[in-house]
């Protein structure tokens, strides 16, 4: 036996007395937890919720994901028929067809029309708890319409919760991916120049270019202007500006070939030189606007971006505070829809559910025209954005008062 074996067996040896301790140590405090652990119950939501709501909750959300399974797929089938061409004319990757295009696709198109699914689902599940005879046993054993409406609150307070989180936080990200892929696969064109930009970057500060381009984050025939107390303090050019995209800071520019004219009553300082680091508050995303813009910024992105616009005396920001308050309005749609959907699907009716669908579906899309009319009037005539996005919602919760009030007691 040589000292590679003895040291082999020495190392099998320890391995399986370590693998025996460590056993020995699960099985103690699985023996400890069952004698000990019943606290863990408390702990349990079950411990919390009824057994009748854990039957309505699971009916809620497993029709709410198998209806948005369902138009997402149909809507997947639709478009893989319409674009196939353009995959096929523009030589996409499959990978880049399923994981940039389809895997963003769906959770963008899942999450702005969740209120339809919703609607859908409360009514399908909910109908078919009356045409059982379900809901009339619920009633009589004492139950009322309120009480009634508590789980499908709970499965609303989730649904919200998770479609704020997606609108505000993880879909923008997705929305870059997917637009960028439409931009190459599917010849879609998207601004990327502008001309003759002028803003105010800072207080008394104006800053000027005559062209930049996106694509390379360059600026040509660039002007910054400083004024104190109306007067012109400095006035600084260059021929050429870059913006530093590597840069662990923002607003990190390089100019070249600049010039900087410093005024002091009637004296004047004239500097210059060939490139030069220098820092201006703006970015540029603030010199190329592109249509939809907004729903590539999560909500603090919005949020600072709204500000920074609205500091600089800018009044192209509509569109974006229409975009981060109807975030906020469409995650409190879900529970005015389901008072609505279950008021209305409540009664057994003897032509089962086909009329409740329909009306369901009419009022669904109702409220998405809604929110669309009422985005373009922000946008078009001045209406404020954050009415504009509530608008919606403050009708329907008029039109889920009466529905509820109308409910079987």
């Amino acid at each position: 036996m040589n000292w590679k074996q003895i040291f082999s067996k020495t190392t099998a040896q320890k391995a399986k007395t370590l693998l025996q301790t460590l056993w020995r140590y699960i099985v103690v405090a699985g023996t400890w937890l069952r004698n000990h652990a019943g606290w863990l119950g408390y702990l349990s939501p079950k411990h919390y919720i009824p057994l009748l709501d854990w039957y309505i909750i699971k009916k809620f959300i497993g029709t709410y994901i198998f209806s948005i399974i369902l138009i997402i797929s149909v809507s997947i089938v639709f478009d893989v028929n319409e674009n196939l061409a353009k995959f096929s004319q523009y030589h996409a990757p499959m990978k880049a067809i399923v994981f940039d295009y389809y895997a963003n696709f769906v959770p963008y198109f899942a999450n702005l029309f969740s209120p339809l699914f919703v609607f859908i689902a409360v009514i399908f599940f909910t109908s078919k708890l009356a045409g059982n005879s379900e809901i009339i046993a619920m009633l009589a054993a004492g139950a009322s319409f309120k009480r009634l409406l508590r789980p499908y609150m709970i499965s609303c307070v989730l649904i919200s919760m998770t479609t704020y989180y997606l609108g505000a936080y993880v879909i923008p990200h997705g929305t870059v991916v997917r637009r960028n892929f439409e931009t190459i696969y599917k010849n879609k064109k998207r601004i990327t120049t502008a001309e003759n930009v002028q803003m105010q970057v800072a207080k008394g500060t104006i800053a000027y270019m005559q062209y930049y381009d996106d694509n390379n984050k360059r600026g040509f025939g660039f002007c910054l202007d400083r004024f104190e107390d109306k007067k012109l303090v400095d006035h600084f050019t260059a021929t050429e500006i870059q913006y530093d995209t590597i840069s662990d800071s923002k607003f990190h520019w390089r100019v070249r070939n600049w010039k900087n004219r410093h005024f002091t009553g009637l004296k004047e300082v004239i500097t210059s030189g060939a490139t030069k680091d220098t820092t201006i508050m703006m970015e540029p995303t603030d010199l190329v606007y592109s249509k939809g813009q907004q729903e590539t910024f999560t909500s603090p992105q919005l949020r600072d971006y709204i500000s920074k616009q609205q500091n600089r005396g800018s009044g192209n920001v509509v569109q974006y505070q229409v975009e981060y308050h109807k975030r906020i309005a469409m995650s409190f749609a879900s529970f005015i829809l389901t008072i609505i959907g279950a008021s209305l699907s409540s009664r057994k009716r003897k032509g089962g559910m086909g009329m409740s669908l329909g009306i369901g579906l009419a009022l669904s899309f109702t409220y998405i025209m809604l929110q669309t009319v009422s985005s373009t009037f922000a946008v078009q005539a001045n209406f404020p954005p954050m009415l504009a996005a509530w608008v919606p919602n403050i009708i329907f919760a008029v039109v889920a008062y009466f529905c509820y009030k109308q409910a079987p007691n």
